[in-house]
């Protein structure tokens, strides 16, 4: 897999459009003075928590003694659940709201953008490949950035877009996350019968 490719696979893990309406709501009782301050002390805490797992990651597949290849079958599932989700959203929504109070790390960092899908993301990658932590890190890093620049426009993207365009934009990333989940599964399967012959 090449930096872009798992960059545009982590963007759409962390599923920016989608969130816009979940972040929209959880700041709406924020003070507006301190709204920008929080979107970017969550998205920092994000940030950290998603390079904790891409260089801790490893250690931990090697403490549990999984494969790369169980990793990817099991990574793939979950992604195409994920992707699943994206495109058939459940009525109730992924978090429950809490109307008061000014959000800290739960929902809006994790597990908004740094949620299981993704921590896992970075984990498979991380062991996949260990000699290409630098790519990783530029894939996350550009990921996230991505993410940032569409979480902070969120306002002026909700007023320009609609709600019903952002809806279509994250059933679109939900068939591709799928399409690309389906991949890594096959990846997986294919390594276990070669290692198995």
């Amino acid at each position: 897999m090449s930096t872009l490719s798992a960059g545009i696979l982590l963007f759409l893990i962390m599923d920016p459009l989608g969130n816009i309406p979940l972040f929209l709501s959880l700041l709406r009782n924020v003070a507006p003075e301190r709204r920008m301050v929080v979107l970017v002390r969550e998205l920092l805490i994000a940030l950290v928590v998603l390079f904790a797992f891409l260089f801790g990651g490893k250690y931990l597949l090697a403490a549990l003694q999984l494969k790369q290849e169980s990793v990817s079958i099991a990574g793939g599932i979950v992604l195409f659940l994920i992707g699943i989700r994206m495109i058939f959203p459940s009525k109730e929504g992924i978090f429950g709201g809490d109307e008061g109070g000014e959000p800290f790390i739960v929902p809006m960092a994790i597990p908004a953008v740094a949620g299981p899908s993704t921590m896992a993301a970075v984990m498979l990658l991380a062991n996949s490949n260990p000699g290409r932590t630098v790519d990783w890190s530029i894939a996350l890093l550009l990921a996230w950035l991505a993410t940032s620049v569409l979480l902070v426009a969120s306002m002026y993207l909700y007023r320009w877009l609609r709600h019903s365009v952002l809806i279509a934009t994250e059933r679109l990333m939900g068939m591709l996350l799928v399409a690309l989940s389906v991949q890594m599964f096959l990846d997986g399967v294919a390594v276990y019968l070669r290692a198995a012959q």
